[in-house]
């Protein structure tokens, strides 16, 4: 049964976020509609970056999104913003409706992982290309 729920978890995962890059490699870990906030479920994913990968920019519709640092380092910019270099214990948050110009591995020869938290209305994408301005 728990192997069932895991192939199913990745499946829906997988189509929610249409459109991720080659860059990075996305492991789902836990989703879950939050019984008290009608609407909204709670998405946590594992995302690998491979040497000095980059995401392309990107939003995450609607959705609060939380990301802290596993491993590595990595550079981040949202619209407006400066860009911003976080390291291992270190994290962001990006409000709903944020462009995310920027997501980058900081290191040529190392890999570097991000725990990445979503809080989103029910059934939306969590991640969906942005398109060229």
């Amino acid at each position: 049964m728990k192997n069932l729920r895991t192939l199913l978890l990745g499946a829906c995962l997988a189509a929610v976020i249409a459109g991720t890059a080659s860059a990075e490699d996305i492991k789902p870990l836990f989703q879950q509609a939050l019984p008290n906030i009608q609407g909204k479920t709670f998405t946590a994913v594992e995302v690998d970056f491979a040497p000095g990968a980059k995401a392309e920019p990107h939003r995450h519709g609607q959705a609060f999104v939380y990301a802290y640092v596993l491993e590595g380092s990595f550079r981040s910019q949202l619209a407006g913003e400066p860009a911003r270099t976080y390291d291992v214990g270190q994290s962001w948050f990006e409000p709903p409706g944020a462009d995310h110009l920027l997501t980058e591995n900081l290191s040529p020869s190392k890999p570097a992982r991000l725990l990445v938290v979503f809080v989103s209305n029910t059934g939306d994408p969590l991640k969906t290309p942005e398109p060229s301005k």
